[in-house]
C-alpha cells in the first residue's frame, strides 16, 4: 500500500474494503464520460460495475450522464474509444489478455493521434500453449511499444490512486496511459484502502471540457489521420517527442501532488530499504507488495537486501533505478512473463540498458539474474522471493543468469518455508463447490470483521476455469497491519468444508494449525453421527492435534429461510457467515455478544444484498442468526476439546468416548 504520512492531509480518503476492480470503477464513474468495453476476464467486474451506474442514471462530477457502449470485439471498443476522444469526451475501457492484444493496431493509432484516453487492464497470460485466463503480464508486455503510459500498481489502493493520476498526466500530456494490475490477484482481491474522495478527484483531475481538445470541432479545422509518404512520415513520429519528452515531469509533479492532498506517495519506482543494500529485488505488481514483507524478514537477520517496484513501466525510469541499483552487488529482476528466444524479461532488459551508462563510465554494475514466475497466476509465495535472495547471495562464479519459481524445472530456485503473515493473524482457507457462494460469502465474511472489529483484510479465490459444480478454494487472512502476502495460504486457523467428500479429494487438514478449527457442511445433528462420518485417519489427526470440530446442517438451515427456490444453494454459503462469527475469536475480543454483533451484521447486509429486495435481506440475516445459534461443537460435545497425544500416554485413550476414534 502506499506510504503514509503523519500529518493529516486535505483528502484522507474514504476507509473501504474493496478489490482492485471496485477501486477503479470507483474512479471512473467519477471521472470519464462514456466506457467503450468488450469485456473479457478478469477486467469484466470493472465494466459491470460501470455498466450498473449507468443504469442507475449516474452522472459523472461534471453532471454528465455516464454512458457504456458495448460494440463487438475488443478491437472494435478501442475503435470507439478513440471515437468518444477525438470528439472531446473523456472516455475509458477495461480490457485483459487476448483482448487488449487484439486492440493493439488501435492503440498505435490512439496514441499517434495524441487523445488522452486511460485503459484498465487485468493483467493476463496469453494464450500460448493453453489458455489461462490469470495473471500475467504478457499482454501489456506485447504493447508496451505502442506510445501508451503504462503503469502497475501493486494493489487496491494504487489501482485506485493510479487511476486518477494517469487520468491528470494523460491529459496535461495528450498522451493515453494504461493502469495495470494483476488479474485476480488485485482485480478480484478484497482489501482495505482509502478511496479517493469526489472533491479530491474533481480538484486534482478538473472538468473534461477544460482539458481534453475536440479534434472534430469544424471551428478548429484539422486533419488527423492522414497518409503520409517518404518525404513526412518520419518528422510526425520524431515529432511526437514533443509530447512524450514532457511525460517523466509531469508524472512526478502529479505523484508529489498527490501525496501533498492525500498523504499518500507515489513514484515511479518505490525503493524499500534499499540503503546499503547488497542484493535487490526488482518486480512490479503484487509480488513487489510480497517482497516488501521478505525484505523486513531478511534484514531482521542481519541480511543487507532491498526491493524496489518499478510502478510506472513506460516512460521507463531508467535513471532511477540506475541510482537506486548501482551501488548493489546482484539485483534478481522477478517477472510475470517468460521471453525464452530474447537475451532476457522484458523488464530485464530495460533494467540493463538503463545500467549501461553506469558502466560506460566505469562504475560497478551489479549481475542481473531474470527469474520468471507467476505465470497464469502460479503462485509466487514469501519462500520463493527469499529463495531469489540467497541466489543473488551466492558470489560463486556461476554462469547461470535465468532462472524459474514455484515448478519443478532444472532453472528453478527451491521454495523455502516461510509464514511472513503479520503478528498474530488468523487465516482461513475453504473448500467448497462452485455455485454454493462460498466465494461471494468469503467477501462478506471480509468486510464484516474489517469494518466491525477495525482489522486489516484481505479475501481471495483461488479461481479456475471451472464451471458451477466443481471445487472452489478461497483464502482470508484478517490482522492488526497490512497484509503484503499475495499467495495461497499454507498455515491456516479456520477451514470450512462443504462436505466430508472433501477428505476424498486431498488433505484439508493440510496446513491448519494444532488447535484451529474444521468446519464440516453436514446433515448429522448427532454429534456422534457427524464425527464417525470423518475418515478414520483424519478423526486420530484431529485427536492427536487438538483441532475443534464444528458442524451444522447449512442445507436444510437455507431451505427454511429461502424467499426463493433459486436462492437455496447460494444461502447455504451465507450461513458460514454466522459460524465464523461465532468460532473465530474476534467477537469476544471485542466484547460483542450475540445481539449487538447481530445487529451490526444487519446494519451492513443491505450493502450486500439490497438490490435483491428487503425480503432477501431479511432472509440472509435471519440464515446468519440461525447460523451463529445453531452451529454444533461437534469435539465438545464428544470431550475432545483438549489435545490428546496418544503415542506418548496410551493411558489417555480410555478418556475418548467409544467409537470416538478409529
Amino acid at each position: 500500500m502506499a506510504s503514509m504520512r503523519s500529518s493529516r492531509p486535505r483528502y484522507p480518503g474514504i476507509r473501504a474494503i474493496v478489490d482492485g476492480s471496485e477501486a477503479v470503477a470507483h474512479v471512473e464513474t467519477r471521472l470519464s464520460e462514456v466506457a467503450c468495453v468488450y469485456p473479457i476476464t478478469p477486467s469484466t467486474t470493472m465494466a459491470a460495475i460501470f455498466q450498473a451506474g449507468v443504469a442507475q442514471g449516474m452522472t459523472n462530477l461534471w453532471g454528465t450522464p455516464i454512458r457504456f457502449i458495448e460494440p463487438e470485439s475488443e478491437h472494435s471498443s478501442a475503435s470507439a474509444a478513440e471515437g468518444v476522444a477525438l470528439s472531446g469526451g473523456r472516455v475509458t475501457n477495461f480490457t485483459a489478455g487476448q483482448g487488449l492484444v487484439l486492440m493493439k493496431e488501435v492503440l498505435h493509432v490512439i496514441s499517434g493521434k495524441r487523445l488522452p484516453v486511460v485503459f484498465h487492464v487485468g493483467a493476463r497470460a496469453l494464450t500460448s500453449q493453453a489458455l489461462n485466463i490469470h495473471a500475467g503480464h504478457d499482454d501489456v508486455m506485447a504493447v508496451a511499444d505502442s506510445g501508451w503510459g503504462i503503469l502497475f500498481a501493486r494493489n487496491a489502493q494504487e489501482a485506485a490512486d493510479l487511476a486518477v493520476i494517469a487520468r491528470r498526466v494523460a491529459e496535461a500530456s495528450e498522451t493515453p496511459f494504461i493502469v495495470a494490475q494483476d488479474g485476480f490477484l488485485t482485480t478480484h482481491t478484497l482489501e482495505n484502502a482509502l478511496l479517493p474522495e469526489d472533491d479530491l478527484m474533481r480538484e486534482f483531475v478538473g472538468d473534461p471540457r477544460d482539458h481534453i481538445r475536440d479534434l472534430f470541432d469544424p471551428s478548429e479545422a484539422l486533419m488527423s489521420g492522414v497518409l503520409q509518404n517518404q518525404d513526412s512520415y518520419m518528422k510526425g513520429r520524431i515529432g511526437q517527442r514533443a509530447y512524450t519528452d514532457r511525460i517523466p515531469a509531469l508524472l512526478d509533479e502529479a505523484m508529489s501532488e498527490w501525496a501533498a492532498l492525500t498523504g499518500r506517495t507515489h513514484g515511479r519506482i518505490s525503493m524499500y530499504r534499499t540503503e546499503g543494500a547488497h542484493e535487490i529485488l526488482v518486480s512490479m505488481g503484487t509480488i513487489a507488495d510480497t517482497a516488501i514483507a521478505v525484505v523486513d524478514h531478511l534484514r531482521a537477520t542481519g541480511r543487507p537486501v532491498g526491493a524496489v517496484a518499478v510502478t510506472a513501466f513506460r516512460p521507463f525510469p531508467g535513471d532511477a533505478l540506475a541510482r537506486a541499483l548501482a551501488g548493489a552487488r546482484a539485483v534478481g529482476v522477478v517477472e510475470r512473463t517468460d521471453e525464452p528466444l530474447a537475451v532476457t524479461n522484458p523488464l530485464a532488459r530495460e533494467i540493463r540498458a538503463a545500467l549501461y551508462d553506469v558502466a560506460a563510465e566505469g562504475g560497478l554494475v551489479p549481475r542481473i539474474l531474470s527469474i520468471s514466475a507467476g505465470l497464469g497466476s502460479r503462485d509466487v509465495a514469501a519462500g520463493d522471493l527469499a529463495a531469489v535472495f540467497d541466489r543473488l547471495a551466492d558470489h560463486g562464479d556461476r554462469p547461470e543468469r535465468r532462472f524459474v519459481l514455484g515448478i519443478r524445472h532444472s532453472m528453478a530456485l527451491e521454495r523455502q518455508e516461510l509464514d511472513l503473515r503479520p503478528a498474530g493473524a488468523y487465516s482461513l482457507r475453504g473448500h467448497s463447490i462452485g455455485g454454493f457462494g462460498s466465494v461471494t460469502t468469503n467477501k462478506l465474511v471480509a468486510t464484516l470483521v474489517g469494518e466491525l472489529f477495525d482489522k486489516y483484510v484481505q479475501a481471495y479465490p483461488r479461481y479456475g476455469s471451472e464451471k458451477k459444480g466443481l471445487p472452489t478454494t478461497y483464502f482470508l487472512t484478517i490482522a492488526d497491519e497490512p497484509i503484503r502476502l499475495h499467495a495461497e495460504l499454507d498455515r491456516v486457523d479456520f477451514v470450512p468444508l462443504h462436505d466430508v467428500s472433501a477428505f476424498g479429494l486431498g488433505d484439508p487438514l493440510g496446513g491448519l494449525v494444532d488447535g484451529g478449527t474444521l468446519f464440516i457442511e453436514s446433515a448429522h445433528a448427532d454429534p456422534e453421527a457427524l464425527w464417525a462420518s470423518i475418515p478414520a485417519h483424519a478423526r486420530a489427526d484431529i485427536v492427536a492435534r487438538g483441532i475443534r470440530v464444528a458442524a451444522l446442517d447449512t442445507a436444510s438451515l437455507a431451505a427454511v429461510h429461502a424467499p426463493r427456490p433459486d436462492l437455496v444453494v447460494r444461502m447455504r454459503g451465507v450461513a458460514l457467515v454466522g459460524v465464523f462469527l461465532r468460532v473465530a475469536p474476534f467477537a469476544e475480543q471485542a466484547g460483542l455478544g450475540r445481539d449487538a454483533l447481530l445487529a451490526a451484521v444487519s446494519e451492513r447486509l443491505g450493502r450486500f444484498f439490497g438490490k435483491r429486495g428487503g425480503a432477501v435481506v431479511d432472509a440472509n440475516l435471519a440464515v446468519i442468526a440461525a447460523a451463529y445459534d445453531g452451529v454444533i461443537d461437534v469435539t465438545a460435545a464428544l470431550g475432545l476439546a483438549r489435545p490428546v497425544d496418544l503415542t506418548a500416554d496410551p493411558a489417555a485413550a480410555a478418556t475418548i468416548p467409544e467409537g470416538a476414534l478409529p
